[in-house]
């Protein structure tokens, strides 16, 4: 329910300057220490902003409980702030070894607090100390792993260059954020808290394979092909690569996820949020499509483009208005149907500049992840027949798993992808240097 309010508050502290910095083939100390003091100064702004108006907040869902619960939460952003700067530099390093440190310690630490309050009866409480002891814990494992200490120095001409290109970016992620959290303010007043719960429960499912594992694959492919961005040849070629390897391991999960949606979510999740299952298997054809609209967007700031940036982000939104209020008096699931459509559409508009940029438009990104496309649409299908013929939910899930898993290997060995090759080099160097 809060949600929304700490993330549009998020947009504003980091203000685009990240990409703006990891851009810069000249930044200095100064450009990162001007950015510092202004995450810090604006996070406290916002939390003072919300600490106000966590009364209004609560009363608009008619849920008391929320005053508390933003004043606590809020506090993620102002401890966050603290530690934009030295993640952004292992963004720029492209340390993911050091970033996997860190995201291991603070899970199992807090997996631990918030699991123990949860079963001692804290119930909402859980998730929000939980989530309060990540941002300490992560900040303070930044500042411990990463040498970086601020100088006492802020640069105006640093902070207006840095702006410059941030600032679009910065409107972008406003309009993304608000309209990624619009369907559970919609839901949230329209429906039934427990229909509100089912759909975010989907739809953190079928974000989790497609979200995080296209946030790696940004934050290692933006400051390569930064690199690169005045090669408009190379770019091009290491951009169709990239594109083709990102549909190769996601477009697969997406559909496992499809197939496997019913015995996981029994197994997960108990057999009370089987409403949610419907929902989740609607959405994974949506969020199929994520790693291509991200990938495509991150040319455009590679690019230098973050006008073209703002403008695509305000004719999807147009849209996503329209399919949004299209669809709500319709109920739930066929509001997870109108973001399949609005996916559809905001892969054409997004394709469109990367096909004048770097002459890849949207045929020719269509046809190099149109085969893996059919056959991870094949994946889902074969995952999902055991659940038509067993009914103990784990035979479903292991019997599935495996058939998908087996198949989608199988004929990419056969017919020689060479993303199965590439993807084999990359994990084995990987496992060299752990």
């Amino acid at each position: 329910m809060i949600l929304i309010f700490t993330e549009v508050s998020s947009v504003f502290i980091n203000g685009g300057f990240s990409a703006a910095l990891i851009r810069k083939q000249n930044r200095t100390e100064t450009d990162l220490s001007t950015v510092f003091y202004y995450n810090i100064a604006v996070s406290l702004f916002f939390y003072l902003i919300l600490f106000v108006s966590a009364p209004a907040i609560a009363k608009f869902y008619n849920s008391p409980i929320l005053t508390m619960v933003v004043r606590i939460v809020s506090l993620n952003m102002v401890i966050g702030a603290f530690g934009a700067i030295q993640s952004t530099i292992l963004n720029i390093a492209i340390d993911f070894k050091t970033q996997t440190k860190i995201t291991v310690i603070t899970l199992i630490i807090t997996g631990t607090i918030g699991i123990s309050m949860a079963y001692s009866g804290y119930g909402v409480w859980a998730l929000v100390f939980q989530g309060l002891a990540s941002t300490v814990i992560s900040t303070g494992l930044l500042w411990i792993f990463i040498g970086w200490k601020p100088k006492f120095v802020f640069s105006m001409r640093s902070f207006k260059e840095l702006f410059g290109f941030g600032s679009k970016l910065m409107l972008s992620g406003l309009l993304d954020t608000v309209y990624k959290n619009i369907y559970q303010v919609v839901i949230g007043k329209k429906f039934t808290s427990a229909e509100l719960g089912f759909f975010t429960r989907a739809k953190g499912l079928a974000q989790l394979p497609s979200s995080n594992i296209t946030n790696i694959i940004q934050r290692v492919t933006f400051p390569v092909l930064s690199e690169m961005q005045d090669n408009i040849t190379q770019l091009g070629n290491n951009y169709r690569k990239l594109l083709k390897m990102s549909a190769f391991i996601i477009f697969p999960l997406m559909m496992l996820l499809f197939g496997l949606a019913e015995p996981l979510v029994k197994i997960l999740l108990t057999d009370k949020w089987l409403p949610a299952v419907p929902l989740l298997q609607v959405l994974c054809f949506s969020y199929m499509f994520y790693p291509i609209h991200a990938i495509n967007l991150n040319l455009l700031q590679v690019k230098g483009r973050s006008d073209l940036f703002l403008r695509l982000e305000i004719i999807k939104k147009a849209l996503t208005t329209i399919v949004l209020f299209a669809t709500a008096p319709f109920g739930v699931l066929v509001m997870c149907y109108g973001i399949i459509v609005t996916s559809v559409l905001a892969l054409i508009i997004n394709t469109y500049y990367t096909g004048r940029l770097i002459n890849i438009g949207f045929f020719k990104q269509v046809k190099d992840i149109f085969p893996i496309m059919i056959i991870s649409f094949i994946t889902g299908y074969l995952a999902y027949l055991p659940s038509l013929i067993l009914t103990e939910s784990y035979f479903q899930l292991g019997l599935g798993g495996l058939l998908g898993t087996v198949f989608f290997i199988g004929i990419s060995y056969l017919f020689k992808f060479s993303e199965l090759n590439e993807l084999k080099d990359f994990l084995f160097k990987q496992n060299k240097k752990l």
